[in-house]
């Protein structure tokens, strides 16, 4: 039998991250290819479009990704406990309610997309690119929405890898779609929609075929027929481990969109520079954030196994892989980040404003690392509602802050953005001698002669 490493071991902090890392920047060269795509048209407004349409409808699912998240606790829960029904009703649980809000939002898009693009302070001919964009990419979103929950049931189950090549797949399909649809049809910002909804209806088949194997007919049909499947306990417990985990993803999708409203407001150039500066940040984020899933697993068991310091230690380490890597990709910012983010645009006018600002890339990696290693350590120790309140503090601190840096323009934009980051960090930081004792105490009081 193959002795689990202890969640301090560095092969078991590797041994998670890496694979998600993998998984998640597979996941993020959909948006960066679609982006490159669409500049090598050299038209900022169709950049600008295609970044606007893409971030408010992920906007708009995004902050449903609890579905994803209480799926992964949920499943790995039951597989621990060897219950092969509870495994497949986490996962009807999580498809039913993914295609009932996916359902609403296709009822609602009538209402919510121009509200959306009002917020977002979208006008001239970025507002109608974008409108088209939404209007045919937003048919996806139940599709998005489940495939979040099978995604959530997957990793439960540890099957990280399959996950890693259907994204990877989806990926490669998007890119020649998008290529084929824009480049050679000359279908512009339609092309670019129509590539990503193919792919998302893709993506929603492989999962299903991905779920085949380690779905069990009978414990499917039990599950269906279990009287309980939808008792209210079970699906308030659903909702209640996710609540402050949907509150605070509001708050950092809103913090995003005011990135993206302030750049509609300074000009159509530098929305399509920071379009290309966010997907960046966005890679070298979803990169750290294979830290972040490493501490929700690792972090979660020490907590489960009440031992405390194998809890220091493996924030410790998890914390000094996150920065060594973040100080690794600043370097790489540094040496290349000029010819890669000028690739991402023929227009003379946005290559020249997007260089103007590239300087923040070197900052970026090194202050969210900090908190996407809290935000791990908070989910896997259940501590929800303190993440939520050190999201709440740091967005109204950059609320302030974009007010405050008015006059520096898009400068301001990114200082402000660059310092919610750094604050979330320093808040949970903060915080965590104060939940650690209250959460260890009986333990280490046990442990004494």
């Amino acid at each position: 039998m193959t002795k689990t490493l202890a969640p301090h071991d560095p092969r078991a902090i590797w041994s998670i991250a890496i694979p998600a890392m993998a998984t998640n920047v597979a996941t993020a060269l959909i948006g960066i290819a679609d982006i490159w795509i669409i500049g090598q048209l050299g038209e900022a407004a169709a950049q600008g479009a295609v970044e606007m349409g893409a971030r408010l409808l992920m906007s708009l699912l995004v902050v449903f990704n609890f579905l994803k998240t209480a799926t992964t606790g949920l499943t790995a829960q039951a597989a621990g406990q060897g219950n092969d029904t509870e495994k497949m009703a986490a996962l009807l649980r999580a498809s039913v309610i993914a295609l009932a809000i996916g359902l609403i939002l296709l009822a609602t898009k009538s209402l919510t997309i121009p509200l959306g693009l009002d917020l977002l302070a979208a006008e001239g001919t970025v507002r109608n690119g974008a409108a088209v964009y939404i209007d045919i990419r937003f048919w996806a979103a139940p599709a998005w929405l489940i495939n979040a929950a099978i995604v959530g049931w997957l990793i439960g189950l540890r099957r990280v890898r399959i996950v890693l090549v259907i994204e990877i797949a989806i990926n490669l399909l998007n890119v020649g779609l998008g290529v084929l649809f824009v480049l050679v049809w000359d279908m512009s910002v339609a092309g670019i929609a129509y590539a990503t909804l193919i792919s998302e209806f893709t993506k929603f088949a492989l999962l299903i075929l991905a779920v085949l194997p380690a779905a069990k007919v009978s414990a499917l049909i039990a599950a269906a027929r279990d009287r309980d499947l939808w008792n209210s306990a079970r699906m308030g417990s659903l909702f209640r481990v996710n609540r402050d985990l949907f509150l605070r993803t509001v708050l950092l999708t809103i913090a995003i969109m005011m990135v993206t409203r302030q750049g509609s407001i300074l000009g159509t150039d530098i929305l399509a520079a920071n379009a290309i500066l966010f997907q960046m940040f966005m890679l070298t984020a979803l990169l750290l954030d294979g830290f972040e899933n490493a501490a929700q697993v690792l972090c979660g068991e020490a907590i489960g196994a009440k031992e405390r310091d194998s809890f220091d230690k493996t924030v410790r380490r998890i914390m000094l892989r996150g920065i060594g890597t973040a100080l690794i990709l600043t370097g790489v910012f540094a040496i290349t980040s000029g010819p890669i983010v000028a690739s991402f645009s023929t227009d003379p006018d946005v290559i020249e404003t997007v260089l103007r600002y590239d300087i923040w890339l070197l900052a970026l990696p090194l202050a969210g690392v900090a908190s996407f290693v809290m935000d791990g350590v908070f989910v896997g120790a259940t501590w929800t509602r303190a993440m939520l309140g050190t999201m709440a503090a740091a967005f109204v601190a950059y609320g302030l802050m974009l007010w405050l840096t008015t006059p520096y323009g898009n400068h301001g934009v990114w200082l402000s953005f660059t310092v919610f980051l750094a604050i979330r960090a320093v808040g949970q930081f903060v915080m965590i001698p104060r939940l650690a004792a209250r959460t260890f105490p009986p333990i280490v009081a046990n442990k004494q002669p």
